[in-house]
Parts: structure tokens; C-alpha cells; sequence
């Protein structure tokens, strides 16, 4: 349990003083605590940073209401017949709110517990280990909040911290596509779509990527019109190209307009609503209600004063980091979405807990090539490794393998049969390079993949481990018999 701060000069010391308490900077805080460290952290907000309060839970908790109203809508298939099924869409809102309150809370709760002292406000560097701590003020959380101000609030009392060693953990901010229009009323990003009031009509998805994607899938559920725009041949571009092509057309079947190799050239608002002018194969108009911005995200480091610590940043922006977490000033390090390295709460974390190890003389590393992802569409999309193109790039001659779920007899108990797995693999030895799956419990199905590829297993090996039946984690043993051209329960491979 890490030891109380010392005031001196009404200047708080720490032995580890971290600025941002998300899932990177919270774990890490936690981490160093453990390790007997006296911690301090800074956080503006509620504890759990983007994730907790405008990424990961939120959307994830709407998009289990989404899944709900879907299933009860379709409910005579199983032989349950329910009448007079509406979408309450405040309710809907009101549980997201519930269940993220309650990990918030937490989340404070658990550094509580181990000796962490929080300290409120919005921090600003005045040195390499020194931090002016700003209250926040009265403004509202979220779209035009604090979080967003180029400046801190002024006016009040200011806290200053200090740190032996100090933890950038930060994270990002939506990014706006920088087109005529893009600050229009009814132009939002996915932060201000939660404070949407109803579900929109008509609604203009910018970005096909996992935020674009998941935002779609939700809506076009819930009743909206949806047009999804994305520059590139296929939706969720970093996926393998076979799973981006899946998700477009389970998409188009479920009602959403897609438009790839796409690009919106401006917006303008016409006869109360918005229209979006949209460039691809022909030019085209769509008019909506509302516009939403799902094209990536930026540094959170606008008012951060990283000059004043002399921390230096790459050409995009974000903290440069070695290996190990360490910026180019000693005793300054960086962590999760600030970094750039890869913009996901887990991966965040993993960096909290390298840091924060380091720090404390203990040995710890992070395989950047072994990061799962998920994005929770319906159906659900996660991966892991290389993919096929990426392996052949890379100079591997693969085999590749595509197990559906339909021939599994779990999904068809569930009724869930849309999306298969894929497996790319070295066709020499048949260690596992890569892991693909859009199906039904996809972000659980993948951990397997991870694990198969952290601890260089082959393709016998997963064929050979016994998987419990009926269940959807028997693609995987499915998947790898496939690759090797030995399927129990697909047609066997054509032979020349």
C-alpha cells in the first residue's frame, strides 16, 4: 500500500505522480502502489478515462440493448412470441449510465483501497516533474467540456505536484474530419452521440472503421436509416481483407446503406436537415438528421504544457516512447492512447504495468505483434496477428483456413450462424500467424489466438487440443484441421 504524500510548501510529493487516470494510467497508479510507491493522480474527470465513461462500456452497454431488442424482435424463431415490442431509448441510455457509474465508482474504490491519492483537476506542465493542478470549474463534461478546452479553467486556487518519476496516461480525443461543415449543429463525434435525445431518423456514418462501425450496427438496430461513408475498399480497413468484405455485406443485408472507396467533400444545411456531399465512384448527396464523426482519434495533449517538461512528440503528435515506456526526459514516461502505439484500453494497460515495473527495477516487456482487437458490430469482429496480406508481405509462404460457424452445432442451437474464423499459418512448420473471426463471440473466441500465437503454437498443435462440445470455441480446433486439409466437419478440400 503505497504511503501518504508529503506536503512541503503546500507542494505535494510523490514518488510516482500520474497525469490521467483511464485504463492506462489507473492500472498503472494501482501497479505502483503494490510496488510501495507513494502515488499521486491527476484526473479531470471520473476515474477510468475514455474507456470507462465514453468508449469501451457506454457503447458497449447500448449495444447489448441493441442485441436485446433485436433478439425479442425475432423471438417467434425460437418459438417465443411477444407483442407490442417498442425501443425506450432514455431507458436505454439510463442503464449505459448505471453500469458505467458503477465501475467508475469502482475504479475509486479500488485506488482507494491501495493508499492512491486522487487529486481533481486539469494538470499542466510547469517542468519536467512538476504539474499545475487547475480545477475544472462548473463546465459540463463532454462535447465542449473540459476535456476539450484548450486552456484549463482559470480564476481559482492551483495545486501544484510534483513527481521522482512522472506518467503521462492522458489518452485522446475524437478527431474531426476537416471538411466545409464539419462543426455544423447535428455534426457530432462519437462523445456527443451520447447525448443524443432520440434515435435519429436518417444518420450519416463518416468512417467505417471499429467506432464508425459499431455506432452503425447500434443505430441501424435501433430503427435509423443508416449510410456508412469509408475511403477505403472495405469496411474495418486494419482487419483482413475476407472479414471487412463479410462485415459490408452482413451489413447491406441488414438495411445499411455502404459506401467504400468513398470520401466526404463537405456539409451544408438544407431545408432543416444536413447534407452530406459525398465523392467516390459518383458524386452523391445524402440528407440527415445528424452526421457522425467516427475517423480516428488524436493526442489528448492540447493543454497538457509538454513543452514546459521538454517531452517531444512525433510528426502526428503523439508522446514518442521507447520499449519501455520512456519518453526523451528522464524520469517522464508515456502510456496508452497518447503514445500512438496502438489505441486500445488493454494495450494501455499492459504499457501502465511495463512502466510502472520499470520504474520499480522489475524486468517486463510488451509484444506489440500480439495485440488482440474486437469490434463489437453484429455480428462481432475480433483478430489477432497477421493478417494474409500483411503475412505475405512480411515474406511468409501461408496456408490459410475458413471454418464457418455455421457447421458448428452450437450456433445452430443459438441461431447465431453469420461469420467464420480464419487462420493464417506458415505452410512449412504451421506455427500460427494469425488469427481472424467475425461471428458470434468473436472478442472472447480470440483470446485462444492469442495465446496460440504468444507461445508459438502450430497448427497440430491446436487441432490436437481437446475442446469441449458443444461450444463456439471448438472453431478453433476446427479451423486448424481445416488448414491442415484434415476437416471432420466440412466438405473435405478439392483435390487435383
Amino acid at each position: 500500500m503505497g504511503a501518504r504524500a508529503k506536503k512541503h510548501s503546500e507542494v505535494q510529493e510523490f514518488d510516482l505522480l500520474v497525469v490521467g487516470g483511464g485504463p492506462g494510467g489507473y492500472v498503472a497508479a494501482i501497479r505502483a502502489a503494490q510496488r510501495g510507491l507513494s502515488v499521486g493522480l491527476v484526473e479531470k474527470e471520473k476515474a477510468g478515462g475514455v474507456c470507462l465513461n465514453w468508449g469501451c462500456i457506454p457503447t458497449k452497454a447500448m449495444l447489448r440493448s441493441a442485441e436485446v431488442y433485436e433478439t425479442v424482435l425475432h423471438s417467434a424463431d425460437f418459438g417465443v412470441h411477444a407483442e407490442n415490442v417498442t425501443l425506450d431509448f432514455p431507458a436505454v441510455a439510463r442503464r449505459k449510465d448505471g453500469v458505467v457509474k458503477n465501475l467508475t465508482d469502482g475504479v475509486a474504490g479500488l485506488l482507494k483501497a491501495n493508499g492512491v491519492t486522487v487529486i481533481d483537476g486539469h494538470a499542466r506542465f510547469t517542468g519536467s516533474n512538476t504539474v499545475d493542478v487547475h480545477p475544472n470549474g462548473d463546465s459540463p463534461l463532454g462535447e465542449g467540456g473540459p476535456r476539450y478546452a484548450a486552456e484549463p479553467a482559470g480564476g481559482q486556487a492551483v495545486e501544484r505536484v510534483t513527481g521522482r518519476d512522472v506518467l503521462i496516461a492522458t489518452g485522446s480525443v475524437p478527431a474531426r474530419l476537416p471538411v466545409p461543415g464539419s462543426e455544423l449543429p447535428g455534426v457530432i463525434t462519437s462523445d456527443g452521440a451520447f447525448g443524443l435525445e432520440e434515435v435519429p431518423k436518417r444518420i450519416a456514418v463518416v468512417g467505417g472503421s471499429a467506432v464508425g462501425a459499431e455506432w452503425a450496427s447500434m443505430f441501424a438496430t435501433f430503427g435509423s436509416e443508416v449510410t456508412v461513408v469509408e475511403m477505403a475498399p472495405s469496411l474495418v480497413p486494419i482487419e483482413d481483407a475476407e472479414v471487412g468484405k463479410a462485415l459490408g455485406r452482413s451489413m447491406k443485408k441488414s438495411g445499411i446503406r455502404v459506401l467504400t472507396e468513398s470520401t466526404v467533400s463537405s456539409i451544408e444545411q438544407a431545408d432543416g436537415h444536413l447534407r452530406v456531399h459525398v465523392d467516390g465512384s459518383d458524386t452523391q448527396q445524402l440528407d440527415v438528421d445528424v452526421v457522425l464523426m467516427g475517423v480516428g482519434r488524436k493526442p489528448n495533449t492540447a493543454s497538457l504544457g509538454l513543452d514546459a517538461a521538454g517531452v517531444a512528440t512525433d510528426e502526428r503528435g503523439f508522446v514518442a516512447v521507447d520499449d519501455k515506456l520512456r519518453t526523451n526526459v528522464e524520469h517522464v514516461y508515456a502510456i496508452g492512447d497518447v503514445t500512438g502505439k496502438a489505441l486500445l484500453a488493454h494495450v494501455a494497460s499492459h504499457q501502465g504495468v511495463v512502466a510502472v515495473d520499470t520504474i520499480a527495477g522489475h524486468e517486463a516487456h510488451i509484444d506489440y505483434g500480439v495485440v488482440p482487437a474486437a469490434t463489437f458490430t453484429h455480428p462481432e469482429i475480433a483478430s489477432v496477428g497477421l493478417t494474409e496480406a500483411g503475412a505475405t508481405e512480411r515474406g511468409h509462404d501461408v496456408v490459410t483456413s475458413r471454418f464457418p460457424f455455421a457447421a458448428l452445432g452450437r450456433s445452430k442451437t443459438t441461431g447465431d450462424e453469420e461469420g467464420f474464423m480464419k487462420i493464417v499459418a506458415g505452410s512449412k512448420h504451421g506455427e500460427i500467424l494469425g488469427v481472424h473471426v467475425i461471428g458470434p463471440s468473436a472478442s472472447d473466441l480470440i483470446t485462444e489466438g492469442t495465446l496460440a500465437i504468444s507461445l508459438e503454437a502450430t497448427l497440430d498443435e491446436l487441432a490436437d487440443t481437446i475442446h469441449a462440445h458443444p461450444t463456439l470455441g471448438e472453431i478453433g480446433m476446427e479451423s486448424a484441421m481445416s488448414a491442415l486439409g484434415l476437416p471432420l466437419h466440412t466438405a473435405p478440400p478439392r483435390r487435383r
